[in-house]
């Protein structure tokens, strides 16, 4: 057999298509891995996102699921000094020591040469949705955020190529733990599509070919769900994970859900105080009536503030109403004479 000949046959193979224990095939390669978490970030801060993601999801992930102690004790053993050994056993263990495969980590950065979004690789035994529900319930609870860039996160519970065939037999095995013949109740579900650099796959198409991995039974309802089916779509990869309360948490949005509880405290207090004066005075502070718009012309004689207070300060009152900027009336027993 020539060499041309035994080339073309291990070409043959290498093009041969792989299939799954179901029967679908295995397309093609991907280079973001799934499960992962889809972050989206501040424009030109995706490094700075990426450092503060890894000590985030590191510190949750020693919380949810604490790592062995006896690999550590070894390390603890083996750094103690061999003082009985000669020079050269020293150099050996040392040579041993430095040989040992290094410690896995539990999440990788995969580049996705986009602007303001981020993918972390969770290896096993970490659940995307369980992780990012934790931090998220966090942030509901105690307001803290522990990120600075970081906006939107969306869990992949499992990720494929984006055609239909590998879409669907994916979201069978997702679905399974959620709709499975072993779950006797019925839930009301939302499928959330984002699609992002992509145009092969059609946005009704592919909705139409998610709904129908999900059996007989369980119904739809774009209003009040209780299962939300996050659909993340990027370049040639497709992500899809089963969530619950995604829309009382804000979508997963941080900022938002950092920034709900607080609004209505700023619609109750509408004044503001800005530096005017360097001299320390007595100084009233003011606010404005419920019923005054500053677009509605006044008498001279009209002062639509009340006094709630007064302090010492380098400051002057200026107050905020709807959004506009309003200075108090300064010397109005003058202006009455």
């Amino acid at each position: 057999m020539s060499k041309r000949s035994s080339a073309s046959q291990g070409g043959n193979d290498r093009r041969k298509k792989k299939y799954r224990s179901d029967g679908t095939p295995v397309w093609g390669k991907r280079y973001i891995d799934g499960p992962g978490v889809w972050v989206t970030c501040v424009m030109g801060k995706e490094k700075q996102a990426v450092g503060e993601l890894y000590e985030l999801f590191n510190g949750l992930a020693a919380e949810l699921w604490p790592e062995n102690e006896e690999g550590n004790n070894d390390d603890d053993s083996d750094a103690e000094p061999d003082e009985g050994l000669s020079i050269e056993a020293q150099i050996a263990s040392e040579v041993s020591a430095m040989k040992r495969p290094k410690k896995e980590q539990r999440f990788t950065n995969c580049q996705t040469n986009t602007p303001c979004v981020v993918f972390i690789s969770c290896k096993p035994p970490i659940d995307p949705v369980k992780l990012v529900m934790k931090h998220v319930q966090n942030v509901h609870e105690t307001g803290l955020t522990h990120t600075r860039y970081s906006l939107r996160f969306s869990p992949v519970a499992a990720a494929c190529v984006t055609n239909l065939p590998e879409i669907q037999a994916l979201c069978r095995t997702v679905f399974e733990p959620f709709f499975g013949e072993g779950v006797d109740q019925k839930f009301k579900y939302k499928i959330e599509l984002r699609i992002r650099n992509h145009t092969t796959l059609a946005r009704p198409a592919l909705i139409e070919a998610i709904a129908k991995c999900v059996p007989e039974g369980h119904t739809v309802d774009l209003d009040n769900p209780q299962l939300f089916i996050l659909v993340e779509v990027f370049k040639s990869i497709c992500g899809v994970s089963v969530v619950r309360d995604y829309y009382k948490l804000q979508k997963f949005n941080i900022s938002k859900l950092w920034d709900a509880p607080r609004k209505n405290e700023v619609r109750k207090h509408s004044y503001f105080m800005l530096p005017l004066k360097d001299s320390l005075r007595e100084v009233p502070l003011y606010r404005l009536d419920d019923d005054f718009h500053p677009e509605v012309p006044k008498t001279r004689h009209t002062f639509p503030y009340k006094t709630i207070g007064v302090f010492y300060s380098h400051v002057q009152p200026h107050f905020s109403y709807l959004g506009r900027w309003c200075k108090t009336p300064q010397n109005s027993d003058r202006d009455e004479q």
